[in-house]
């Protein structure tokens, strides 16, 4: 009976520790992330406002409307898609956050019924 106690012992405290996340902190600015291409990892930046997102990298700019869910998930529609892919809202939610960074999840707002769900996680540092 003594070793179950034991056991049961760190069990209990391992249950408290709670991630932090200061969603309010990445509302809005500036930020970088890191992606890969071909096997080449490139740095992209965003800037996001409370209703807009603003993307660059690869000599690009993309543009989508964001509305906020609650102060750790919004939902994010391209501007002006180029192709029916691009039309899909996306649905990301902050998982955990630092000083000047946060980890993140994201995936189609809509599920498509005929598709298994896919669930992609990122981070972004917040430069300004």
């Amino acid at each position: 009976m003594r070793h179950y106690l034991l056991l049961l012992f760190p069990l209990l405290f391992s249950n408290c520790y709670q991630v932090e996340r200061n969603c309010t902190d990445f509302k809005t600015g500036t930020f970088e992330f890191k992606y890969v291409v071909d096997g080449i990892e490139k740095t992209g930046k965003f800037v996001r406002t409370e209703s807009l997102n603003i993307d660059y990298y690869d000599n690009q700019v993309d543009s989508a409307s964001i509305r906020w869910i609650n102060d750790c998930e919004f939902i994010q529609k391209e501007l002006h898609p180029k192709n029916m892919q691009e039309q899909q809202a996306i649905h990301f939610k902050i998982l955990s956050t630092t000083n000047d960074s946060y980890t993140f999840e994201y995936k189609l707002a809509v599920k498509d019924p005929y598709k298994k769900q896919r669930v992609e996680k990122g981070s972004a540092t917040k430069i300004e």
